[in-house]
């Protein structure tokens, strides 16, 4: 799980007893914890809930599929490649996931749709780039997003 434990070392890492100088390497980790305002729990719960996403999407190739779909291939590609992520919009966002979901994600948080929007559009590439630290989808990937939510889940 070698993978997992860098994605979420920085979420779970001040739960866990981690130095923060560590928990601060993790370009995902600090764009969760901008988001959760600090608290490790939000951070988690966002993480989880931009998992639980991706996993009800297909996983990472159904996922991407659906961004190459919707004419965004550039962006998606960004994120797995080695080279820097290419952002994505809010509004991008809504035209690939469509109103139901962001609306589910903002429930889920107590937020309005396009707030929901934005902290996804921040989450979701580096995630993506995490996931797929070699510039392939790697071949556990299903395994890999199970394995994270059940440790955010044991986490929170």
């Amino acid at each position: 799980m070698g993978l997992l434990d860098g994605i979420l070392g920085n979420v779970l890492g001040s739960a866990t007893g981690a130095s923060p100088s560590l928990q601060t390497s993790n370009p995902l980790g600090e764009i969760l914890s901008g988001l959760g305002g600090g608290n490790v729990a939000q951070s988690g719960n966002l993480l989880s809930a931009v998992m639980s996403m991706v996993q009800q999407n297909g996983g990472l190739p159904g996922l991407l599929d659906m961004f190459r779909q919707k004419g965004l291939a550039q962006q998606a590609d960004s994120w797995v490649g080695t080279g820097a992520n290419a952002s994505i919009t809010p509004d991008q966002l809504q035209h690939v996931f469509g109103g139901d979901q962001l609306s589910g994600l903002a429930a889920q948080f107590g937020t309005s749709q396009g707030q929901a929007s934005s902290m996804l559009s921040q989450i979701l590439p580096e995630l993506v780039n995490q996931l797929t630290p070699s510039g392939q989808v790697p071949g556990n990937h299903a395994d890999l997003l199970s394995q994270g939510l059940a440790a955010l889940r044991r986490a929170g």
